[in-house]
């Protein structure tokens, strides 16, 4: 495998993001009682909130994006560092299944772990008889355990060893500028000066 990344470099102080990472992620299940089972008593991630969508804003005037059934359950869960996890309960047989290669879709969510948890989870997925890939090195640094939830979502939990219990993620996977141009400049119809401008976050 090419490398493509360095390890353990600081991120320049003017590629901080305007977000702030992450509020919630919202996904789709059409058994919300196995979804919440998973996700608590296997990935270790409390419920914090359980609800039922208001109605009207499933099909009425006042829909602001929700899955289109009124008064459906949405369930949020703590996933660390301040951030949820969020399940909209569909009603069974109403939609298709999900394909996770189609554009726009989610290949996968990777959560990221310490070093001690990775370990704890592949014992968790052993210990329930839950399939799983690895643990594989997807990059330089980062190890990865893939598997499935309850509704056929794929997840990552990635661990970043030299890390130990601190893992830092951002400059586990920065580039310098010379790795990204190499890759920047297979870009169909890309100029010099464009690739320059989208280095600016990047180290030398």
């Amino acid at each position: 495998m090419k490398e493509s990344v360095t390890t353990r470099r600081a991120v320049p102080r003017r590629s901080r993001a305007f977000t702030r990472g992450v509020h919630h992620l919202a996904l789709c299940t059409d058994d919300m009682k196995k979804t919440t089972e998973f996700y608590t008593r296997l990935l270790g991630m409390p419920l914090v909130h359980a609800m039922k969508v208001p109605p009207g804003l499933g099909t009425g005037p006042k829909n602001r994006g929700n899955p289109p059934y009124e008064e459906i359950r949405h369930y949020f869960f703590d996933m660390g560092n301040d951030s949820l996890l969020a399940f909209f309960e569909i009603p069974r047989g109403k939609e298709p299944a999900g394909n996770r290669n189609a554009i726009g879709a989610m290949q996968h969510c990777a959560f990221v772990v310490t070093a001690e948890r990775f370990r704890e989870v592949e014992a968790r997925l052993k210990s329930q008889g839950i399939d799983y890939i690895g643990p594989i090195a997807q990059l330089p640094g980062p190890l990865g355990i893939y598997f499935y939830d309850p509704n056929g979502i794929r997840l990552e939990f990635a661990c970043q060893p030299e890390d130990g219990e601190t893992p830092a993620v951002i400059p586990c996977v920065t580039q310098t500028k010379a790795q990204a141009r190499d890759e920047l400049s297979t870009l169909p119809g890309v100029t010099p000066e464009w690739i320059e401008m989208r280095l600016a976050a990047l180290p030398g």
